[in-house]
């Protein structure tokens, strides 16, 4: 009697309309699964084309060459003998869904459309698939000849059910489909289904992992069952990271866990497990049971296959782990350098050039690419042959091996101190000894003739000379002087990063990081069109609160003992004169704020759905102790004028790893307008009002 049933599920760095290189990863982790005894291959959702082709799945093109892809892999020997759930785009009488192909021995069995569309936050599946939305129905599909000419199909079903083997019975579900109050694998389950499997392109979130092993382990814990979940992994081409994390449950306990960052481009979970534990678990549970004879049944495609051997006693089979999570700080360590990685070798650049100011913003970017060099020293030392060759590539030598973090950072990263009159002696030698520790090839320079350069354009035309406010200037000169430093900056941190390389003689260009954190953008703190406009921005997602966390994890884990004075000091933009010698200007006077109360304000506007009258009414609660209800509406008021006056900058804001959920990106994430009236009259004449009733 087959009992024990080997499984695969499989994290894939699929990169979008990248069919060639998706389709040699998909058949790498198919022989990885054979050779370990797997029977049922599940990979990540869409994987033949890759998850992230947006507008590009309008186009014929795009499904002809995932149809042409399945092609390679159904005529493959590397395809035989294993079930291969493989994700892509179909049109089925004119409509596009996100399906699942199931296929075996060169036949189809079944594709399986997507029932919920994750359409929320960074998700706009809405825009181009259609929810299959006939429960447990199933209609005949209409193979393209391509694939007629190797399946012998004519037709294949296509919709709603379930996989009937020798041994088992297998359900689908799709992404979304988990994370839905009315999950399929509700009903599947109580309908007899053993195994469920999952296909995902979900992204990472600081602090979200532990909610998506939750959902998978409760989704067994209930009703009993195998749950297998595939995950995409890597940059597929914009700001997202997909994390990963394959994993694979019985009854409520994880068995495998995948990885969440790495760079392994293929990872391949794999587990043998106990079909009668599956059925001694449900059999005790007497209200599962009779709400299984109840249920309205669903197809089933009978498959001439087992997942187990007949005689398979002796068969070892896996026991339940604790899952392992990363703290915050080693996510921010891990998920963005991998992010960086997957962007520089992609991109066919040779490193990286980051304008460092000696503050904590651009010392945690600093940080962040010397964790992506450590990661790639790691997997050189793993043996993994596609970042040796990715390394070899880049820095232009075919013999080369990096070995240590400091040498090769030396090799790709470029790092700049573009000092002004404004500027303190401090943060030049913090910038510097940073620069040291972590190995990078470090810069000087001096910006204030280029500043005098653009002011006495301006007043020879003009006949006025701005001043600063301290030497009796208004704030609007004030405010241009600081504008045209930092931009000044940027003009100069695209200039080195494209003739820095060809000065030491090196091939290549390098691309320029910003550095701006996801507080100053919500805020609007920034310059539009200065140095935190740049070609990415790993940091662009997440708060200076968690910054400051991540900064006193690398002084512990990397020994960077520059960040200490650099945690110490007060944040600064150091665009105001010196007093004294000493920084006058610091961060959260300018903004007329604090970041812990920017972080509240995000959270509040963009994930509780808080307008400036919604904020004031939990504010005056949350804040009772310490503040007035007169200096929360202070408070609520001063940030929404200066949220909406600065609104405009979103619009220009550099693509930044998206690791929060009150990010401001008005690229796909937080959609809103960026002409306000920044009076807001009729929503402050309704704080006036409470507070006068309070």
């Amino acid at each position: 009697m087959g009992r024990a049933v080997t499984i695969a599920a499989c994290a894939l760095n699929q990169w979008a309309l990248d069919f060639e290189g998706n389709l040699e990863r998909i058949f790498r982790s198919i022989d990885i699964a054979k050779c370990q005894g797997a029977r049922y291959r599940l990979g990540p959702e869409l994987e033949i084309c890759g998850y992230g082709c947006s507008d590009h799945y309008y186009e014929s093109d795009t499904l002809l060459h995932s149809f042409q892809a399945l092609a390679k892999l159904l005529e493959s020997p590397a395809t035989q003998d294993i079930i291969c759930d493989v994700g892509m785009p179909v049109l089925h009488r004119n409509v596009r869904y996100n399906c699942r192909v199931i296929f075996l021995n060169k036949k189809i069995l079944l594709i399986r459309p997507k029932i919920s569309l994750a359409n929320a936050g960074n998700y706009r599946e809405l825009r181009w698939f259609t929810p299959w939305n006939k429960a447990r129905h199933v209609e005949e599909y209409f193979l393209p000849r391509i694939i007629q000419e190797v399946t012998g199909q004519e037709t294949v079903p296509f919709g709603d059910a379930v996989l009937a083997t020798k041994d088992t019975c297998l359900g689908a579900e799709i992404c979304e489909e988990l994370w839905a109050p009315n999950s399929p694998h509700i009903e599947m389950g109580l309908d007899g289904v053993e195994i469920f499997t999952n296909s995902s392109g979900s992204h990472h979130v600081l602090r979200k992992a532990h909610t998506r092993v939750d959902l998978v382990n409760s989704a067994t814990a209930k009703n009993g069952g195998i749950y297998i979940l595939a995950n995409q992994k890597g940059c597929d081409g914009d700001r997202l990271y997909y994390d990963g994390c394959a994993m694979i449950s019985m009854n409520g306990e994880t068995i495998a866990q995948g990885s969440q960052f790495s760079l392994d481009d293929v990872e391949v979970l794999v587990a043998t497990l106990d079909l009668e534990d599956v059925r001694s678990y449900r059999a005790e549970i007497s209200s599962r049971n009779l709400a299984a004879s109840k249920v309205h049944p669903y197809p089933r495609v009978k498959v001439n296959f087992a997942l187990s051997c007949s005689d398979d006693v002796a068969v070892p089979t896996c026991m339940p782990i604790q899952w392992r999570h990363h703290s915050p700080e080693e996510e921010i360590s891990l998920g963005p350098a991998c992010w960086l990685w997957d962007y520089l070798r992609r991109s066919k650049q040779a490193g990286f050039l980051l304008p460092l100011s000696g503050g904590i913003d651009s010392s945690a970017t600093a940080c962040i690419v010397y964790s992506m060099c450590h990661q790639v020293c790691l997997a050189v030392k793993n043996g993994n042959a596609d970042v040796l060759a990715d390394a070899r590539r880049i820095v232009n030598d075919e013999t080369y091996v990096p070995e240590d973090p400091r040498e090769f950072c030396k090799r790709i990263f470029t790092t700049c101190y573009m000092a002004s009159e404004n500027s303190s002696q401090d943060t030049c030698n913090r910038a510097k000894l940073l620069a040291e520790q972590i190995g990078s090839y470090h810069i000087n320079l001096n910006i204030d003739a280029a500043v005098k350069a653009i002011v006495g354009i301006f007043s020879m035309v003009t006949g006025r000379t701005p001043c600063f406010s301290v030497y009796g200037g208004s704030s609007r000169e004030n405010l241009a002087l600081q504008n045209v430093q930092a931009r000044i900056r940027m003009v100069l941190a695209y200039l080195f990063a494209q003739l820095t390389l060809w000065t030491r003689g090196m091939p290549g260009g390098l691309l320029v990081l910003g550095s701006a954190n996801v507080d100053e953008s919500l805020r609007g703190y920034l310059t539009k069109y200065d140095c935190s406009s740049a070609d990415i921005n790993p940091i662009g997602g997440i708060s200076k609160d968690d910054l400051k966390n991540f900064i006193q994890y690398c002084i512990e884990n990397f020994q960077l003992t520059a960040l200490r004075s650099i945690m110490s000091a007060p944040p600064t933009a150091e665009l105001e004169p010196l007093v004294d010698g000493q920084v006058a200007q610091t961060d959260e006077a300018d903004m007329g704020m604090t970041y812990a109360e920017l972080s509240i304000y995000g959270k509040l506007r963009k994930i509780a759905k808080a307008g400036p009258y919604s904020m004031f009414c939990k504010l005056v609660n949350m804040w009772k102790e310490i503040c007035t209800p007169r200096e929360v509406a202070s408070k609520v008021k001063h940030f929404f004028r200066m949220y909406s006056i600065n609104r405009h900058k979103m619009t220009t804001l550099t693509p930044s790893y998206h690791a929060e959920n009150y990010s401001p990106d008005d690229n796909r994430f937080d959609l809103r307008p960026f002409l306000y009236n920044t009076t807001w009259s009729w929503q402050f004449r309704c704080i006036d009002k409470q507070v006068n009733a309070l």
